[in-house]
């Protein structure tokens, strides 16, 4: 029997393990093809190739390609002739959805990644594309309540095109992390004998609330001198204001990593790991907080996005307020100083969370929402 095919079209992405996940999980009931828009060669790319997945790379450089993008998708679809294509991030959205509905091909599908972004930084434009988005796709995954919420009670799109498919991970990777890879990470950073560790994984952008955590650091300073702040995947559009930020820490106290493969070995490392959204929408879902959960990492959290459903105070992690640097200070300070807050977390039953948001109930969805 012939395999359903199914095109992915990605776009700025160097690495992305969630698609790892789903190919290797589902390449025996569908004939999976990539087409990447990106300025560069990926981590992803070669994933997919050395998988015999077949994979396209199409350079695009921002929005001057569009057009060029545009033709160049759609001639690549015409070859492949997939059954259902699916979109992930705007870019691809952007020249991916009418690439597949210039075809007619019946089954077009994105992934709504983002939230409220749109909403609340472009309202004109941003808000515009989304809604387009909308019209051009037949369905859509919400990766969150709150991501449903918006497409359906604020974009007005209809429920039976919405479905929520929330992430989910193998947690086998991160139960497998060796301490080979842990000391390998030490080595490779020089972290060995240095405390406390404070991790953040989040790109550069205003609503990460990375700059709260840079002024709530530099007041730990005053007491742990030798801390050192990790910041992973550190670039983005507010990087001019978080490096005029680092800039007034002594340098050997951070060190900013734009990309790292073994970053779930981090995890272990960190004595503390922040990760503060600037408000209870903006985060669509927050996969490194289950993440940081499961690991049973110290974590200091806003609640926003899927954190609302997994995220209880003093229970799996400490919650503070939206931007508010003193309140992420006071929670660094108490598990420094409250070693029963650790060994709580060491005793909390994963049971629920390791169910819903496992691998097999994701692609197990996915599945259904491709054959349907």
């Amino acid at each position: 029997m012939q395999k359903t095919k199914i095109t992915y079209i990605v776009s700025d992405t160097n690495r992305y393990i969630g698609f790892e996940w789903v190919v290797n999980a589902l390449k025996s009931y569908f004939d999976f093809s990539f087409i990447l828009l990106n300025s560069g060669k990926s981590y992803l790319e070669d994933f997919m190739m050395q998988n015999d997945i077949p994979t396209y790379f199409i350079q695009y450089n921002g929005k001057k390609d569009v057009l060029k993008s545009f033709f160049q998708v759609r001639k690549t679809l015409k070859k492949i002739k997939p059954a259902v294509v699916h979109c992930h991030f705007f870019d691809a959205c952007f020249v991916g959805l009418p690439a597949a509905k210039s075809l007619f091909i019946k089954k077009i599908i994105y992934t709504r990644h983002y939230s409220t972004l749109h909403h609340e930084y472009f309202p004109t434009k941003g808000v515009l594309y989304d809604k387009i988005f909308n019209f051009l796709a037949t369905d859509i995954i919400a990766i969150s309540n709150v991501v449903k919420d918006v497409l359906i009670i604020k974009e007005k799109v209809s429920p039976k095109k919405v479905h929520l498919i929330c992430h989910g991970m193998d947690f086998t990777d991160f139960r497998n992390i060796t301490q080979n890879s842990i000391e390998m990470m030490r080595e490779k950073y020089n972290l060995n004998n240095t405390f406390p560790i404070v991790g953040v994984i989040a790109r550069y952008t205003e609503w990460k609330g990375i700059q709260h955590i840079v002024v709530a650091f530099q007041q730990l300073l005053s007491i742990y001198a030798d801390a050192k702040l990790i910041l992973l995947n550190a670039h983005g559009d507010y990087a001019a204001e978080i490096q005029k930020l680092l800039s007034q820490l002594p340098a050997k106290n951070y060190i900013e990593i734009k990309f790292e493969t073994e970053i779930k070995s981090f995890y272990s490392i960190f004595d503390i790991y922040v990760h503060v959204p600037t408000n209870a929408h903006i985060e669509a879902f927050g996969l490194t907080y289950i993440e940081a959960i499961i690991t049973r990492t110290p974590s200091v959290f806003t609640l926003s996005g899927i954190a609302h459903q997994v995220v209880e105070h003093e229970k799996n992690a400490l919650c503070v307020p939206y931007k508010d640097s003193k309140a992420i200070y006071e929670a660094m300070i108490r598990y420094l100083t409250e070693p029963e807050l650790k060994n709580k977390l060491q005793t909390n039953d994963l049971t629920d969370i390791e169910k819903y948001f496992g691998l097999t109930r994701f692609v197990e969805e996915l599945k259904v929402l491709y054959e349907k």
